[in-house]
């Protein structure tokens, strides 16, 4: 069934998808990838012929815009990613919409051995006759997170185009390197001035999710002995063998992704390179608590011990980094956002659940950065490789969610949320 914004939603995301705007790890720059300044600067028009005020693209990489109050109420803000992830190709893309999608299997027209199954995947099963946007095979789609760009985007025009609505201030962000846990540093809390914030940056339709993992980064490197191998017969130590002994000793049968879920957490080897005189290896960590995070890179680098004690010649180190934390440890202690954005839910007949993310968003950094910023569904579903796909009905609930939400927090003035909680509590 067609929803007043389903054209507009879908377009937006077929033009922002053909947008090459992938974010590099190990880049010094800011955004991390100069393509994406491609969408950025794509954005920052397209602000501005709305009629949005404040608009800027930073010098860190994020567009800026406010959309003016037109009744007392918070500052809020909207926030979404523009970068895809570096997992998977995303050079190329090319957006289609299966209309009325009719319940079986997708294929796709550039993998004709890729298939998109309700059986693999439930939720596309409760889809059926829903417009369904995937990509051609080769590529991710993006909608994680140009659904969110599409959903704010869509939202804001409207606001815009309709003064009368009541709503407070309103911020708008579109940051780049999310993918790559860069999309927010400590300039922007003060930059984007809201009281609170939302990311659209979720799954399923009625998800509210006010927990992340927290996440180190780490980078062992691995130095061996280089020599000619025809003489290396008691001087060579391989860098290669070291590293392929270290990812056997980590207990890959209950501590990678592949074989976790819930609360659960993980290491992750992420990239190796190098040859047989130096190997990097690059891994994530991941806990929803700050302990079993710490555990885990006291684990990494026991194992980077024991592994040097067997060749004393070779060099062994690692390097843990801090990425974000969950967002929990501070959202707990003043649930407002989150009790906005579920009262909203309800008044549009959508029950909300929360869930763990099994990931991070911006809204982590954000929040411990003193930005209360829980993040919302947008409809996206198989993120980071080629089967993506998303449900336009799906971005058009989100829209209708952003639009209430803005709207009650106007009628609440702010954080006095007893009548939100009294008045639309299932």
């Amino acid at each position: 069934m067609q929803r007043p914004f389903d054209t507009e939603l879908e377009t937006r995301l077929c033009r922002y998808a053909a947008v090459d705007s992938q974010s590099a790890a190990g880049s010094s720059t800011s955004p991390s990838t100069a393509i994406q300044l491609d969408l950025l600067r794509m954005l920052q028009v397209e602000l501005v012929e709305i009629g949005a005020q404040d608009v800027k693209l930073t010098d860190y990489g994020v567009v800026l815009a406010t959309i003016p109050g037109t009744a007392p109420g918070p500052t809020i803000g909207f926030l979404a990613h523009v970068d895809t992830a570096p997992q998977f190709n995303a050079t190329g893309v090319k957006p289609r919409v299966i209309r009325g999608y009719n319940g079986g299997d997708i294929s796709f027209p550039d993998d004709p051995a890729l298939v998109l199954s309700p059986a693999e995947f439930p939720y596309l099963a409760q889809k059926q006759g829903d417009d369904i946007i995937t990509a051609s095979g080769t590529t991710l789609l993006g909608a994680d997170d140009k659904a969110g760009v599409a959903i704010i985007m869509t939202a804001a025009r409207h606001l815009l185009a309709h003064r009368e609505i009541p709503h407070g201030p309103i911020r708008i962000a579109f940051t780049p390197d999310e993918e790559i846990g860069h999309g927010v540093g400590a300039e922007l809390p003060r930059d984007l001035g809201a009281d609170f914030a939302y990311t659209f940056d979720g799954g399923a339709v009625g998800e509210i999710e006010y927990e992340s993992f927290s996440a180190d980064g780490a980078e062992v490197t691995i130095t061996g002995v280089s020599i000619h191998p025809g003489q290396a017969k008691g001087k060579m130590v391989n860098a290669i063998h070291l590293a392929a002994k270290l990812i056997a000793t980590l207990p890959q049968a209950t501590m990678t992704p592949e074989v976790t879920e819930g609360r659960e957490g993980f290491i992750h080897a992420m990239d190796m390179t190098g040859g047989s005189s130096e190997m990097k290896i690059s891994f994530i960590l991941r806990d929803f608590e700050r302990d079993g995070l710490a555990d885990k890179g006291a684990l990494l680098r026991q194992v980077c011990a024991a592994i040097q004690a067997t060749e004393p010649r070779a060099q062994i180190s690692c390097e843990i980094t801090p990425q974000y934390r969950n967002m929990r440890y501070w959202l707990e202690n003043d649930m407002t956002p989150v009790d906005l954005a579920r009262a909203a839910c309800r008044k549009l007949g959508i029950e909300p659940s929360s869930v763990p993310i099994r990931g991070g968003t911006d809204g982590s950094r954000l929040t411990e950065f003193g930005v209360p910023t829980p993040n919302l569904f947008t409809g996206m579903q198989n993120i980071h490789g080629p089967q993506e796909w998303v449900s336009v009905q799906d971005m058009a609930q989100a829209t209708d969610l952003c639009l209430t939400l803005v709207g009650l927090a106007a009628e609440t003035a702010g954080y006095d949320l007893h009548k939100v909680r009294a008045g639309y509590k299932a």
